[in-house]
């Protein structure tokens, strides 16, 4: 994996530029701390972070149930044991049961004997592996259809034998799929057979899927046992502190680059709109720690003629409060601290309410002012009109259209979780967050605690609250570009596309992070993506 390279945006006299820089940290994320403290790369990640060869009982999510289901050394309790507990043995027991009936059926219909029946169902399943392959429709496999015989207790035969196979074959995945199907079903025997059988499999410091496995395992427990309602009351490891929570947050913009390409890519669009413009006005829904417009200050500081008036006004949520230590005044003062150093204009406004409740008068416009109106990685979290009956995403956007912006710009994660009902939603978050699983692989050893703090405390959490949540209680709410732009579209919005000289500086900060990271533009739109799996989607509009 080569060298994730630092960037800066500049002007020259060809117009918009993104260039490599040697410090790039210089923003402070932290009281009385650089972002050079954080700083990572993707060669010297293994270098920076200290190596982790043993975790014991490494803490991670845990359900409201009396079990944690992950801790890879912990011991089987309760009706989840499979040392000899009630399910086990009542399982055994069915098991020899179903078997027997199988057996007959098979003696009834074939001349063969006995003795070849178990190795005939060896070679079934062999053949149908076969058949399907490694990459076939989990979903297929699980809902096959079965025959319906007269004899209840056949048919129930068969169930149990085709969820034998599954677990014959030891596909993790697809072991993940049937376990969620059971929890669909409300099967509770079976739910709790496949939980004891995956808890034996999962690992945070396993590969890709046994890692993300984990978390799901995870998540289908806290769905079984109150189906999301406590979900996060029921985290019951230590929080981390918000240095910590911000030190993770970062290592992961620096080990993977889908927020860093949402960022260049939004910026690109926004210099470009305001490169005539004396006074800007951005504002941005969810600002997070700001770091999106430290290179956009930097680059319009630099400009022909002099950098313009920047004035940014801000919403933000709490999770983002609690990581960088306090509320939007911290981000304020450090905004105003990097604008001052580089001779820029600039005021910061925060507003303390929630996209859903904003109204036009606590933006505070003033004529002269050219509007950027910035949605990075924020509207999946409003709800439309299938939470409440109140489409609050689609209001949000008429607002926006409402300010005459000279340019609005979208970063969205390319996932269709909003209104999709639960076993599709939990195939899509299992396909789509192992990409991200896969990619963060290939930058941090598999038994780094770095890694596994990464993945707990900024991956594990949307994880959980896509399945065991629904209703109000679910905000991670994704949707595919394409309904993004029928809503755009709706709102009155035409796309904004971006220069070929941008689109030409991301494609090479894609190829610095390695060949396995994909990059497509598609109807105005940029698609990053983990090989085959695109990952995040940026645009823009006016």
């Amino acid at each position: 994996m080569q060298m994730s390279h630092k960037h800066k945006m500049s002007y020259s006299s060809s117009g918009f530029c993104i260039e490599p820089v040697q410090n790039h940290e210089s923003y402070c994320f932290l009281p009385n701390e650089t972002l050079e403290n954080y700083s990572s790369s993707l060669n010297s990640s293994q270098g920076t972070y200290p190596p982790v060869h043993t975790i014991k009982q490494y803490c991670t999510l845990e359900s409201s149930t009396k079990n944690s289901f992950l801790s890879q050394n912990s011991t089987s309790t309760g009706s989840f044991s499979t040392n000899n507990s009630p399910v086990s043995k009542s399982y055994v027991l069915r098991s020899q049961h179903y078997l027997e009936i199988i057996n007959n059926s098979l003696e009834n219909e074939s001349c063969l004997t006995h003795e070849n029946d178990d190795d005939l169902r060896l070679k079934m399943i062999e053949l149908e592996s076969a058949m399907l392959g490694a990459d076939a429709d989990i979903l297929d496999i699980y809902d096959i259809m079965i025959p319906q015989e007269s004899d209840p207790n056949l048919l129930e035969a068969e169930k149990w034998k085709k969820m034998m196979e599954i677990v014959y074959r030891g596909d993790l995945k697809e072991m993940l799929c049937a376990c969620a199907k059971a929890v669909e079903g409300n099967e509770k025997e079976t739910t709790e057979w496949l939980m004891s059988e995956l808890r034996k499999m999962v690992s945070v410091s396993g590969n890709p899927i046994q890692r993300l496995g984990a978390y799901v395992l995870e998540a289908l427990v806290a769905r079984l046992a109150s189906s999301g309602s406590t979900i996060y009351k029921s985290l019951k490891c230590k929080e981390p502190t918000s240095n910590e929570l911000l030190s993770y947050m970062h290592a992961l913009y620096e080990i993977c680059p889908y927020l860093k390409f949402g960022y260049m890519s939004a910026n690109g669009a926004i210099a470009e709109a305001m490169k005539d413009e004396t006074e800007v006005h951005i504002i941005d829904f969810q600002i997070n720690q700001g770091i999106q417009w430290v290179s956009l200050i930097r680059a319009l500081s630099g400009r022909p003629g002099g950098p313009p008036k920047i004035r940014i006004t801000c919403l933000d949520d709490s999770t983002s409060a609690y990581a960088r230590g306090g509320g939007l005044d911290i981000i304020g003062e450090r905004l105003s601290g990097l604008a001052l150093s580089y001779e820029v204009p600039f005021e910061f406004h925060a507003i303390d309410a929630s996209p859903s409740e904003l109204q036009l008068e606590d933006l505070q416009l003033r004529s002269g002012e050219a509007i950027a109106v910035n949605f990075a990685m924020m509207l999946h979290h409003v709800p439309d009109g299938s939470v409440d009956g109140k489409d609050y995403r689609d209001r949000l956007l008429r607002l926006a259209k409402c300010l005459s912006p000279k340019v609005v710009t979208l970063v969205e994660q390319e996932s269709n979780t909003n209104n999709v009902p639960f076993f599709p939603r939990f195939v899509e978050t299992l396909n789509y967050y192992l990409a991200i699983f896969e990619s963060i692989d290939i930058a941090l050893p598999r038994e780094h605690k770095e890694r596994i703090n990464v993945e707990q405390h900024c991956l594990a959490r949307e994880v959980v609250n896509l399945i065991a949540c629904e209703g109000a209680e679910r905000v991670e709410r994704h949707e595919l570009m394409n309904k993004w732009r029928s809503r755009f579209t709706m709102a009155g919005f035409t796309p904004y596309p971006l220069s070929s000289y941008i689109n030409s500086s991301i494609k090479n900060l894609q190829e610095r992070y390695g060949r396995h990271y994909t990059l497509e533009e598609s109807d105005g739109a940029l698609y990053l993506g983990w090989m085959n799996q695109v990952i995040v989607a940026s645009c823009a509009w006016r």
